[in-house]
């Protein structure tokens, strides 16, 4: 059976915590964290973008198998993994760059986004303020940023913030994993 290879860009707060949880997810052949959403010229860096002003979102960029996994059941998992009812924070990260968004890229990815922001709504009991916006240019983080989780395991931002979000993510989501 040939691959059916789609993007998504989603962004739920520090890039790291969205990549490992979606690393261990069936059907995705790749997760590069990076930053989308920006008006400020130019190839951002990371210090710029933890300063608030370049308006780039802490993002991940999925490459999955739509054959495997639908980008239904993607959207599901990330608005279950993260606090789409905080604007610009996700725990103490605080900022515009912390965001909870989705960059659609095409209109049935619109379609969908909004219809599983709707279905999940009766989940939380704050408001969901995640944005759906048409994806922009997407810039790579540097090496450092990649793999994080996987090279930086016993850190304690790792430790304190990832495991959670993994947990979270082993327990709704059995049925989903690698």
């Amino acid at each position: 059976m040939s691959k059916n290879l789609q993007i998504a860009t989603l962004g739920g707060g520090c890039f790291w915590c969205t990549e490992a949880v979606f690393q261990e997810v069936k059907g995705i052949e790749k997760v590069v964290s990076g930053y989308t959403g920006g008006n400020a010229p130019g190839r951002p860096t990371y210090r710029e973008i933890c300063s608030g002003l370049t308006g780039y979102a802490e993002v991940i960029r999925i490459t999955f198998d739509a054959n495997v996994i639908s980008y239904e059941d993607i959207l599901v998992i990330f608005m279950t993994t993260h606090d789409p009812t905080t604007l610009n924070q996700q725990g103490a990260d605080r900022g515009t760059q912390y965001r909870s968004v989705i960059y659609y890229h095409n209109e049935n990815q619109r379609k969908v986004s909004e219809e599983v922001l709707k279905q999940i709504q009766s989940y939380y009991n704050d408001k969901i303020v995640t944005e759906i916006s048409p994806s922009t240019i997407f810039y790579d983080a540097t090496k450092e940023h990649q793999d994080f989780y996987k090279n930086n395991n016993g850190q304690g931002y790792c430790t304190y913030v990832i495991e959670p979000k993994l947990a979270k993510l082993r327990m709704l989501h059995a049925d989903k994993l690698k």
